[in-house]
């Protein structure tokens, strides 16, 4: 874990280097989901049903391609009460959250007269991958599917890998409250690739969202143009902002929250107080062996958590800034939250005061949990109805609207060295009204 003071001399050099870590796998996994995504391109099922029994040790044809709806009713059904109103407030939070995000078409006349104006529709088809190894989480199941479901998508598509033939109930429920269409048993590079290209089963899609690992991530990027993505995601990151008012043992287990998901996961601290971020230090000290994460955790804080100390918490706003982080806590009264936040220019979400762990985000708050990482919150939002919508513009002119600014659209065409353009406008100025 490193320790940093924005007073000390190295300090511009130490946290340059702690903004340029890239945390993504060191792999180059490119060559080999090339070749993943041009074979299940090629052979279809077939491919996916090798990949299923080599990475999956799971005989597709043997025990089933896909999970029903009634599989999914049953899951449901059969889940511990409390959890099962759990993902219900959950759902019911999160599609209220996205319902209010709706665009609003528009339809209107210029000064000039030209009728202009866009129209928004979902897209035909939406997958979502939902992963079935380290992170098995019906949440995510959640935040995928109801912002595509409140978008207006007709068809959803689940793929999930069921490694040994295991699935997660949760994930099931979930799927069974979200409203999903289908459910395929692939996962990995080739079910990206079966959702962008299609097989003689799997029909394709028009959007793809959802996480994975390092090759469900690389696919994503190298099918993005034949499918729409919601985001190229890496690992979790959080940055806290936190004064000496705060019990460390509460800001420990915030960090703690995302370093809990992955050894390259990223917790940081800012404070105002070293007594404070030592106190913090050593409650992460005592939390991490008491947990069932202990391993992940003590990886990823040893490895690239770190505490940084500033002169007043208003100092950390233009660093915070410059990590972009997927996940920002303003842990201070709630006045000083707001005038904090007031200055936040790139971050995924931000939790405000207190009283508001990360972690609330992550499961019932409303806002979706699915976050640009790795410094993307510079350039990208989080997963939204959008995602799964796209606008139409449209444009209509009568006689007196054409004359207002055609002969403007015939001098610019003639410029670029295009004359067709400029003579489809000619001639319609030149033959006068219709």
């Amino acid at each position: 874990m490193k320790r940093l003071d924005a007073s000390a001399p190295g300090f511009a050099a130490d946290f340059a280097a702690l903004v340029d870590d890239r945390r993504e796998s060191a792999s180059d996994v490119s060559a080999d989901v090339a070749a993943i995504v041009a074979r299940v391109k090629a052979e279809g099922d077939a491919a996916l049903a090798d990949y299923t029994a080599r990475f999956d040790r799971f005989d597709l044809d043997a025990s089933g391609w896909s999970i029903s709806k009634d599989e999914c009713a049953a899951a449901y059904e059969g889940l511990a009460p409390e959890l099962r109103d759990a993902l219900n407030l959950a759902a019911e939070r999160i599609r209220a959250y996205h319902a209010a995000q709706l665009p609003e078409d528009r339809d209107y006349r210029d000064a000039a007269g030209a009728r202009l104006g866009a129209r928004w529709r979902a897209v035909d088809a939406a997958g979502v991958y939902v992963p079935g190894g380290r992170a098995a989480y019906p949440s995510s199941v959640l935040m995928n599917i109801l912002p595509a479901r409140v978008a207006g998508v007709e068809r959803i598509v689940m793929v999930t890998p069921t490694p040994d033939g295991a699935v997660n109930p949760a994930v099931m429920a979930a799927a069974h409250i979200g409203g999903v269409d289908e459910i395929w048993r692939v996962g990995g590079a080739q079910a990206i690739a079966a959702l962008a290209h299609g097989t003689p089963r799997i029909a394709p899609v028009d959007v793809v969202t959802g996480p994975g690992n390092a090759w469900v991530a690389e696919a994503k990027r190298q099918l993005y143009g034949v499918v729409g993505i919601d985001m190229v995601a890496g690992p979790s990151e959080i940055v806290v902002v936190a004064d000496a008012r705060n019990d460390p043992r509460v800001i420990a287990a915030d960090l703690l929250s995302q370093a809990e998901h992955d050894p390259t996961s990223q917790s940081i601290l800012f404070t105002d107080d070293a007594a404070f971020g030592d106190a913090v230090a050593a409650a992460v000290a005592a939390i991490i062996p008491t947990l069932g994460t202990a391993a992940t955790m003590a990886t990823s804080w040893d490895a690239h958590g770190a505490i940084i100390l500033v002169p007043t918490l208003a100092d950390a706003i233009p660093l915070c800034d410059r990590l972009a982080p997927e996940h920002l806590e303003l842990a201070v009264d709630a006045g000083e939250a707001d005038a904090l936040f007031a200055h936040v220019r790139h971050a995924g979400s931000v939790f405000l005061g207190r009283q508001t762990p990360e972690a609330i985000g992550d499961y019932v708050a409303g806002p979706n949990h699915v976050l640009p990482t790795g410094r993307r919150a510079r350039f990208s939002s989080g997963l939204s109805v959008t995602d799964f919508m796209k606008r139409t513009s449209f444009l209509a002119l009568d006689d007196a609207a054409l004359a207002a600014i055609g002969p403007a659209a015939v001098a610019l065409a003639e410029a670029e060295g295009l004359p067709a353009h400029a003579l489809s406008v000619r001639n319609r100025l030149q033959s006068g009204p219709l």
